[in-house]
């Protein structure tokens, strides 16, 4: 089985819709221009291939550190910012205050996610020029750049709503009008149809593992449609959904593997529908070059601070500790908790806490003993844990959802998807509607950046991100309607020469 690893493209990084102009009409007679340098099967590939590539910007990228996980779930209710203090990454404590500002917000996540747009579309922008490639060939790349750039833009979209949406790369002065929330949804579901409907994607990879496929179209599809309350699509969403399950090409794991799942070695496993790929082997990701290929800081972000040597992890910053009410939500008997949960005291090993800590540390992405291995640049931005974006229990309790919440008709019972889950947990069977599902997502996604934009989709928000039901004491703010949408980034306001308006987040 062989991963596909996003490497960086000189070509495409040069891609807009203007920059193939022959400047005055002037030729060359030894070089390129970028339009004509995408004329092969070889050469579109390349410019697929660095459409991944800004993938691995999110957890430190552009300046910030803002790993789609730690950022989605520091909003809710399972981690605390932690660091320092308040000063130390303080977008995080901000946003988790739900007091987030244009100069303190997570910005890096606006310029990574467009610039993987502009890179997807520079595949549908030159395949027109692609000689001697075959239909299938061409549609396979086409329906991976269009799925690449729908989760480019559902990035920018669950955090700002209200963003430029285009898919013509922009020409000089590079502005565009802002859309609304829900015309960027209508946008980004009519690209995605046609390919979650279509066959020019595999359900599953044996091969080049990494690359977009079916089922992760049909995940971000059934994603976006739930985050808009879509009824009219429920349906098609559940009838997708259910092609994932009937193609049995996928599967949970055993519940003695719940913790390999994790490491290294059960990187793709069975139940793995999309991940993130890094590595830390011949790893060369820098402070001076952190677009280069490599590994990922996020380990070392919510690594527990001077923490003792010996153990199973290496220390790190101390950002993303457990809340109380994360550690509480647990069933008793759920053999998720010490695979999930890692308390070091249970160990008898000691560290030095940070703000806000609580003793208790989510352990799916805690640095490994040999998590950097084999790196050649900086190690603390080079371990191996892949990103896990969408897995296969999910999938299941999509499913669940669907059928037991928004009244569609599945090939199974609600409670059939649900409880394989359960099971596979070590708990007894439960009814499916709505608490059992949010309560069920909220233990077996923890940690995976799901829990805040189910409590908003849901409707459960504003009753749940309190400063009531915050056991620490460090929100003092609650979550309100207007919190939806994050403030755009002051830098895009000031770009964009007055054709964006500010989100209302006050």
């Amino acid at each position: 089985m062989k991963k596909i690893y996003y490497f960086i493209i000189a070509a495409s990084v040069l891609c807009f819709s203007s920059c193939g102009e022959k400047w005055l009409g002037v030729e060359s007679h030894d070089k390129l221009f970028i339009d004509e340098y995408y004329s092969s099967e070889a050469r579109i590939y390349e410019a697929l291939v660095a459409a991944y590539d800004p993938m691995e910007w999110y957890d430190w990228g552009l300046g910030m550190y803002s790993p789609l996980q730690l950022l989605s779930d520091v909003m809710a209710d399972d981690i605390y910012p932690g660091g320092a203090d308040v000063n130390d990454n303080r977008h995080y404590h901000l946003m988790h205050n739900y007091a987030a500002e244009p100069e303190q917000v997570c910005t890096s996540i606006w310029g990574v996610s467009y610039s993987g747009i502009n890179r997807a579309n520079c595949v549908h922008q030159y395949m027109p020029n692609v000689a001697n490639i075959s239909d299938e060939l061409k549609a396979e790349y086409l329906a991976e750049a269009t799925v690449l750039r729908t989760f480019y833009y559902t990035q920018v979209w669950k955090f700002w709503g209200n963003v430029p949406y285009y898919e013509t790369n922009l020409e000089f002065p590079y502005l565009c009008e802002q859309s609304t929330a829900d015309e960027v949804y209508e946008s980004m579901i009519n690209a995605l149809e046609p390919v979650v409907e279509g066959d020019a994607l595999p359900m599953k990879r044996s091969a080049n593992i990494g690359r977009v496929t079916k089922a992760m179209a049909i995940m971000l599809y059934a994603e976006i449609v739930l985050y808009q309350e879509d009824e009219t699509r429920y349906q098609k969403a559940l009838n997708l959904i259910e092609e994932i399950i009937g193609s049995t090409e996928y599967s949970l794991v055993p519940s003695d593997q719940l913790a390999y799942m994790w490491e290294p070695a059960g990187e793709w496993s069975s139940e793995s529908i999309f991940e993130i790929n890094y590595f830390s082997e011949g790893a060369y990701r820098s402070w001076g070059s952190p677009l280069a290929v490599g590994g990922t800081v996020l380990p070392k972000l919510i690594g527990i601070n001077n923490l003792a040597g010996g153990g199973k992890y290496q220390a790190g910053w101390g950002f993303g500790p457990m809340t109380t009410m994360a550690v509480e939500a647990f069933e008793e008997g759920d053999l998720r908790y010490p695979v999930w949960v890692y308390r070091p005291a249970d160990e008898g090993i000691s560290y030095e806490p940070r703000y806000q800590d609580t003793g208790y540390f989510i352990a799916k992405y805690l640095p490994r003993a040999d998590g950097n291995a084999g790196q050649i640049a900086d190690a603390d931005l080079n371990y191996n844990n892949n990103h896990r974006i969408y897995r296969y229990a999910e999938t299941l309790l999509y499913a669940a959802e669907l059928i037991a919440v928004h009244g569609c008709t599945g090939k199974a019972s609600a409670d059939s998807y649900l409880n394989q889950v359960r099971t596979r947990a070590g708990l007894p069977n439960a009814s499916a509607d709505l608490e059992s599902i949010l309560q069920e997502r909220h233990i077996e996604l923890m940690g995976e950046g799901k829990r805040y934009w189910d409590l908003v989709r849901l409707g459960r928000a504003a009753t749940v991100l309190t400063p009531a039901n915050d056991a620490g004491g460090y929100r003092t703010n609650a979550w309100t309607e207007n919190k939806k949408y994050l403030p755009i980034p002051q830098s895009e306001m000031d770009k964009a020469q007055g054709t964006l308006t500010q989100n209302n987040y006050r």
